[in-house]
């Protein structure tokens, strides 16, 4: 079943495949791997491919052309429209403002920071984005909510935030069937 569908899968490329005896079939060492092995023959694109390449926005760059992509992450944008409407931190603005705190201070964008800190303002929905982000993503593979805690807490910081993440990990569907009890 797994060579069938290995043939399924490599049927529409132009390849060859040859066949070498298990005597014959040795590891190759560094000195005798030719160069021409690993050149590239190209051939004319098929047209089907043409069009998924311009619906991802893909293109064929020439040889030797440097490219950069820039990827920007606009959280702290929405977390800095998001205090301005929140209550809590307006709050924190004006007792700021009374006396001097070493926790809190605001900087030349207007946000508000709980030492090196970002405070997230009451939003349900921009909490549960972090939290979503910091616990479900491919990149965190659903860590404990003292792991995730451990995490987040050099970041962001919100009132009740640890009681939040371990609600929020409570939830996961997908740790409550795998993670064992102790």
């Amino acid at each position: 079943m797994r060579q069938r569908r290995w043939l399924e899968f490599i049927k529409d490329y132009n390849l060859e495949i040859h066949y070498h005896l298990g005597k014959a079939n040795v590891v190759a060492d560094a000195l005798s791997c030719k160069n021409y092995c690993h050149s590239l023959s190209m051939e004319a694109i098929p047209s089907e491919l043409c069009q998924e390449m311009e619906d991802l926005q893909l293109e064929i760059v020439p040889k030797g052309f440097l490219s950069e992509l820039q990827i920007h992450y606009d959280l702290e944008e929405q977390i800095r429209e998001a205090q301005k409407s929140c209550l809590v931190i307006q709050k924190l603005r004006r007792i700021k403002e009374r006396c001097t705190s070493p926790w809190f201070h605001e900087d030349e964008q207007g946000t508000c920071w709980c030492k090196d800190r970002i405070c997230v303002p009451h939003d349900k929905a921009l909490r549960e984005e972090i939290l979503t982000e910091a616990h479900d993503s491919k990149y965190s593979i659903h860590p404990s909510s003292t792991k995730m805690y451990a995490d987040l807490r050099k970041i962001f910081w919100w009132k009740n935030m640890k009681k939040d993440i371990a609600e929020h990990v409570a939830r996961c569907d997908t740790c409550n069937r795998v993670k064992a009890e102790q």
